[in-house]
């Protein structure tokens, strides 16, 4: 097996030390093992991605001897997001939904005062056609959750942390697509790994639960 990892910033800003880090890793983990490191720029955003932070991420990595051996935008790549997200959406596993972020943030406080964990009540799943109809006449738009696999339980073994254990139920499902047909992080970069053949996956410890929600990402695709 080649080895091949990536670092995946956001041409959102300027890198920080805690980005520098994650691409030392990743770099130095490609070069142990006589692999690849390659460069994922996840300019999805639009409106805030700007070219002149590309360079200077890639100035910054070419100061610290971090070559990558190959680099993609997903800017580049929406066909093959387009596909993948129209294959499982004919499989079930992403829906719409309807809700606003003001009634998300309502259900959220509800549950949080009832003591209950803050999680997506997939509500959508049970919308009627005359519902749908009705949100769609308002001029609502949907964003898209993937929906996860409650009777399959999220174990992994990270070679930092060791054994991870997820219950899905108690995760929500995560939104992938917002109204406005962007994109979020979380799907396209499953797809990204999975095209480019990602075999180590270097991150930041905040993306442990991000983590769990895409091993089933990767399953269903």
């Amino acid at each position: 097996m080649t080895v091949i990892t990536r670092f995946a910033p956001s041409p959102t800003g300027h890198l920080h030390v805690g980005n520098l880090r994650t691409a030392i890793h990743n770099w130095m983990w490609a070069r142990r093992h006589n692999g690849r490191f390659l460069l994922r720029l996840d300019d999805t955003d639009a409106e805030r991605s700007k070219e002149e932070y590309a360079e200077g991420i890639r100035a910054d990595l070419m100061w610290l001897g971090l070559m990558p051996d190959a680099e993609v935008k997903q800017s580049d790549r929406f066909a093959l997001y387009e596909a993948r997200f129209t294959e499982l959406r004919d499989a079930g596993r992403v829906y719409p939904c309807y809700e606003t972020a003001q009634e998300l943030d309502l259900k959220r406080k509800v549950q949080l005062g009832r003591g209950l964990p803050p999680v997506y009540d997939r509500a959508a799943l049970t919308l009627t056609a005359d519902q749908i109809a009705a949100y769609e006449a308002e001029g609502r738009s949907p964003h898209w959750r993937f929906k996860l696999d409650h009777d399959a339980p999220i174990e992994w073994t990270d070679m930092v942390r060791g054994a991870q254990h997820f219950d899905p139920k108690l995760l929500s499902d995560p939104v992938i697509r917002r109204a406005d047909g962007s994109w979020l992080y979380m799907l396209p970069s499953v797809i990204d790994d999975v095209d480019m053949a990602i075999t180590h996956v270097v991150r930041g410890e905040d993306h442990v639960s991000n983590t769990a929600t895409q091993l089933q990402m990767f399953t269903a695709l």
